[in-house]
């Protein structure tokens, strides 16, 4: 290991620690850990599959089907964020996933705005595949679920049966 490296890691443990006389370090755990709560609960309400540990700042989220993984990498890309996916032959044939890596250093508007694009592109792609928390409309939408609220599904109008 470099001199450099060393001396990063050794400054990087004493700021987690509190050892430069700071809260610094304990507040940017504090901040990722909220961030990844956050983000992964707000994936999961919208109705994606999101795989791993609900403690980590790496969040695997599903697309399944190889032909959309460029498909959702263009799209994010072009709304300006920037996404790593996953995809046959690192993963099988039916595991593709995007992987986002989150940070302390993220803001909460920063998270909903990224989370307001993978929404808009997971309904385009068809990608909230989750039946345990089905996808709900966001505040403010016309769209409230009145047929749940009344018993059932509708289509058209028509309650189904």
């Amino acid at each position: 290991m470099s001199p450099p490296v060393a001396q990063q890691i050794i400054t990087t443990m004493k700021i987690i620690m509190g050892a430069d006389g700071t809260d610094e370090g304990q507040r940017r755990i504090q901040q990722l850990a909220s961030n990844t709560v956050y983000f992964r609960t707000r994936l999961k309400q919208m109705g994606f599959i999101v795989y791993g540990s609900d403690d980590s700042p790496v969040v695997p989220m599903m697309l399944f089907m190889v032909a959309k993984v460029p498909a959702f990498s263009r799209a994010m890309r072009e709304a300006g964020i920037a996404v790593v996916v996953v995809g046959h032959p690192a993963t099988s044939v039916i595991e593709s996933r995007a992987r986002f890596c989150l940070s302390a250093s993220l803001t909460k508007d920063m998270l909903d705005r990224v989370l307001t694009v993978i929404d808009r592109v997971g309904d385009q792609l068809t990608l909230k595949y989750s039946k345990l928390n089905p996808p709900r409309p966001l505040s403010g939408s016309k769209n409230n679920m009145e047929g749940e609220q009344n018993g059932g599904a509708r289509m058209n109008g028509k309650k189904k049966q």
